[in-house]
């Protein structure tokens, strides 16, 4: 088994961001989910309720910074702030980020059309991987939604798809096209030859590097965007429901929490116990 793919999303909830190689720290991959948007009372924005995210690419630059571009707008550079106004947020487990500047949320308002905020997570041990996504105490995550890392496979992601069509052909509809990988947003995708053989993983080795799998992924209506055209469907949860449901959640991947830090690269091994 060998990893296919890398991803990392520096800002959250925009498009993600192909990488050959990355760091992987404590807290998850380096440039991964330190930066995101908030409401003017803090609370997350993302591309669940706002899909014009979406359209927004935010590169990663020297020392933390973001050039943020979206259609017909010009790009704007944002560096981390070394000090500045500390903005309670609404994330599990934070009680504060500290503000981009009147700049970055002026830039990203007029994306959304609504007054945002973009904030930045200066010290990622601030915020611990909560114990109900199988979390233990030390371990640390930036502002992804749940664990440092997210690990999807190729099979899995195939039988899916298969089963995706079998769902449409069952209700008389065209046969769709196949789902594509970045609706799961992964930051790891692997091959392999049996579908869903993550389910049952504990642990993982890229590398060199070892990974802890902390639970595996719920799925929530962000899937069911096209992340190009933007365009919102029923799958894959409706096929999810059907197939991959329990405990009133439907599931697709693993989360993953460093064990060990190092580099990994498109190309490791991967050898899962």
């Amino acid at each position: 088994m060998r990893v296919t793919y890398l991803g990392i999303h520096p800002l959250k909830s925009t498009r993600s961001i192909a990488v050959e190689s990355a760091v992987v720290e404590p807290w998850g991959l380096a440039g991964d989910r330190r930066w995101a948007v908030v409401d003017a009372d803090g609370g997350k924005v993302t591309a669940r309720e706002e899909s014009a995210l979406l359209r927004v690419t935010a590169a990663p630059e020297a020392g933390g910074a973001l050039t943020l571009t979206a259609p017909d707008t010009p790009p704007l550079t944002v560096k981390p702030p070394e000090s500045g106004e500390r903005v309670p947020v609404g994330f599990r487990n934070l009680d504060h980020a500290l503000a981009a500047g009147d700049d970055a949320d002026a830039w990203l308002t007029r994306q959304i059309g609504r007054p945002v905020r973009l904030v930045w997570l200066d010290d990622p041990y601030r915020r611990a991987v909560d114990g109900a996504h199988g979390g233990l105490p030390g371990e640390a995550v930036t502002l992804a939604d749940a664990t440092p890392l997210l690990l999807t496979a190729t099979a899995s992601l195939d039988r899916l798809n298969e089963w995706v069509a079998e769902t449409a052909a069952g209700r008389g509809e065209s046969a769709p096209d196949p789902l594509v990988m970045r609706r799961f947003r992964p930051n790891v995708v692997v091959d392999g030859e049996t579908p869903f053989a993550e389910d049952d993983w504990t642990g993982l080795r890229i590398g060199e590097v070892d990974f802890r799998v902390a639970s595996l992924c719920d799925r929530c209506v962000m899937t069911t965007i096209e992340p190009d055209t933007l365009a919102r469907g029923k799958e894959p949860l409706r096929t999810l429901a059907k197939r991959r449901r329990w405990d009133g959640k439907t599931w697709f991947g693993v989360r993953l929490v460093p064990r060990t830090t190092g580099e990994i690269r498109v190309g490791d091994s991967a050898r899962s116990g």
